[in-house]
């Protein structure tokens, strides 16, 4: 179907752009599934007319048969996003046995004088934020269904591609400005030996190209991040919902074959916009040329996407060197970023054991350090250990990783988390955010943690455009999806934020970080009644450490302070048996408004140097305190006094 893709369409405070299937509300953009954004633009291209059902689904859902419980559904999730309830309906009007009609004037924008969004007030690319609702699928296989063979040549183009416009910062380098840029995915590579143990291997040629494309030119090539690609592993998803789901022109496939002594890497360059093979090949080689390989690789997509595009003002790194001229430690470094991946202490301890071999097989190799790093920093709150040990591990493999190549975007960003959370030195963390992301602008990590950092200092605006930009590079990934919706918790944007979090359930119901501040905006809004249930739900995912926590707080802040007490009394006995984070003490009184207790366990975890303490300026369950003279001490203790930078 047609759906104007030159035009924009604004009706009331509302504009969607039928080309990005992208909803915005005064210049800030509100997640929608695909499917639901293309509903409202055959509505709008209707006007006030009535759309029938079949006709909805013949224009989304063309030659495919569907029940109309999907139409149903998305036309929920689009009422959601627009904010609208079963009482009061001011845009979308059901037309019993009909259909639907929109009830709102609608405005064709020439593209060119579309409103304009707010400008970025910080010195890095600002991207559209992308819609956090397009749940990834996970059918059985995916299978390639292309086989290349040696020799085979240049497929042929299809013309120049959509290029997705950024808005250009005022005062970041123009080196770094965003201006043109192409979106291209490198999918997982499929490991074609027959044996799950390569797994690593053929996971991380995923990552290591992915990270050589995004090295070649930051300014004109984005690439988006691993955690969303690994969606699609082992799927079965067209390419061109793919090509959507990701915002992306192209996609990269291929394959990875090894034996005892060789390698056998395929690879083909797809454009999206009609899917035209626009590039393919087969690499043999030997095993310990992997390394050059892959930059080898990498030069060759650059150059066929600025052939495809007909551009001259690409201007592509030269080929880089490889860290490590040992295949040895390269493949434990491979191994270990397989388990860093996992996300779980256990898997961080084996990481760790796979750098450290890495790191003996080549003590000068600074990606190792750096992914050493990047485990330590990250153990405390997936181990619940207490943090001094592992952050002085996390500095000296950070600062050893430096030390051999400056350059590193990670170490740079590791650094960065180790001066936010333990020291409590906002200046030098900042500078080391803003130093990886000038390093990599296409790092998804170092702009999800640098808007966190941002929401601790209550910079919230800035925090909201960092975070769109980590979601543009991540556009799947539940954590920086469900940061984002936290940002607008501690903004006290508490309706925005439920959006943004259950958006992130309806992709995961089982996501404990989403469940965890949906129960807190749910007794900021005072229902209560739903934060326990939440509770009680996802008990299993909790544990008790976490669960008694968050019922004393939420039944102290409902007025059930005998139930409140109750809940304090079990934490107190879990304490004695196995202590927990003092900060989470703090908060089960804070949910009765005990000043004395909450601050004396502030000031434990304060001396712990737990890093909870970070969101003492903008988490609103202590606004209670912050007239207390104790309370003022210790956020200036922390260094989260305000400040010029925060104002």
């Amino acid at each position: 179907m047609s759906l104007g893709f030159n035009r924009l369409y604004e009706f009331g405070q509302w504009q969607l752009d039928p080309q990005k299937l992208q909803l915005s509300r005064d210049g800030d953009s509100v997640p929608l599934p695909p499917k639901a954004a293309e509903i409202l633009s055959v509505m709008l291209a209707r006007g006030g007319e009535t759309v029938s059902k079949d006709e909805l689904m013949q224009s989304v859902w063309p030659n495919a048969y569907v029940e109309e419980s999907n139409l149903t559904q998305n036309i929920f999730l689009l009422r959601k996003a627009l904010g609208e309830t079963a009482q009061h309906s001011s845009f979308i009007i059901t037309i019993p046995g009909k259909g639907y009609r929109l009830a709102a004037e609608v405005r064709q924008v020439p593209r060119g004088e579309a409103t304009p969004a707010a400008e970025s007030a910080i010195d890095i690319p600002v991207a559209v934020e992308q819609p956090a609702t397009s749940a990834p699928r996970w059918p059985a296989v995916r299978r390639f269904s292309w086989l290349l063979v040696p020799g085979l040549a240049l497929i042929g183009l299809a013309g120049a591609v959509v290029l997705r416009r950024q808005h250009a910062p005022q005062t970041y380098p123009q080196s770094q400005a965003a201006t043109e840029r192409v979106m291209l995915a490198v999918l997982p590579f499929e490991n074609l030996t027959g044996d799950a143990a390569q797994e690593y291997f053929s996971d991380g040629m995923t990552e290591e190209m992915t990270a050589q494309l995004g090295n070649l030119d930051p300014r004109h090539l984005g690439v988006i991040s691993r955690t969303s690609v690994m969606h699609y592993k082992n799927s079965q998803e067209p390419l061109d919902q793919i090509g959507r789901e990701l915002g992306v022109q192209y996609v990269l496939e291929g394959s990875v074959r090894r034996d005892a002594d060789k390698v056998r890497i395929t690879a083909q360059l797809i454009q999206m916009k009609d899917q035209s093979h626009i590039w393919a090949r087969q690499y043999d080689r030997e095993l310990s040329s992997t390394l050059k390989l892959q930059s080898e690789i990498a030069q060759d997509i650059a150059s066929e996407i600025q052939y495809a595009l007909g551009a001259n003002n690409f201007s592509f790194n030269a080929e880089p060197q490889p860290s490590t001229t040992s295949y040895e430690a390269y493949d434990l470094y491979l191994k270990g970023r397989y388990f860093w991946n996992k996300r779980s202490g256990a898997g961080f301890e084996q990481a760790i054991r796979y750098f450290q071999q890495a790191i003996d097989k080549d003590p000068g190799y600074a990606r190792a350090y750096a992914g050493l790093a990047d485990c330590y920093v990250l153990l405390p709150a997936f181990s619940g250990m207490p943090p001094a040990e592992p952050m002085k591990k996390a500095r000296a493999a950070a600062t050893k990783a430096l030390e051999l190549d400056e350059g590193l975007a990670e170490a740079h960003t590791s650094l960065a988390l180790i001066h936010e959370n333990y020291d409590w030195d906002w200046a030098a963390a900042e500078k080391e955010y803003l130093r990886a992301i000038q390093l990599d602008p296409n790092y998804a990590i170092a702009y999800q943690w640098y808007g966190e950092y941002l929401t601790w200092r209550g910079r919230f605006e800035e925090a909201l455009r960092v975070s769109s930009r980590a979601r543009e590079l991540d556009p799947l990934s539940l954590s920086i999806a469900a940061d984002h919706g936290m940002i607008y918790y501690y903004s006290r944007q508490y309706d925005r934020a439920a959006t943004e979090l259950n958006a992130v359930l309806d992709m995961d119901p089982n996501f404990p970080r989403a469940h965890s501040r949906l129960s807190e905006i749910y007794v900021a809004r005072g229902q209560s009644a739903q934060a326990i249930a939440d509770i009680e739900r996802c008990k299993p995912l909790f544990g008790m450490a976490r669960y008694w926590p968050a019922m004393a707080y939420t039944l102290g802040r409902s007025g059930d302070t005998a139930g409140a007490t109750h809940a304090l009394e079990e934490l107190e006995r879990l304490n004695r048996r196995q202590p927990v984070d003092p900060a989470t003490m703090a908060w089960a009184y804070a949910g009765i408004r005990d000043k004395d207790h909450t601050l004396l366990w502030l000031s434990k975890a304060y001396t712990q140097r737990s890093n909870a303490m970070t969101a003492l300026k903008a988490e609103p369950g202590y606004d209670f305190l912050r007239s207390d003279a104790r309370f003022q001490d210790l956020t200036r203790r922390v260094g989260l006094a305000d400040s010029a930078a925060d104002k």
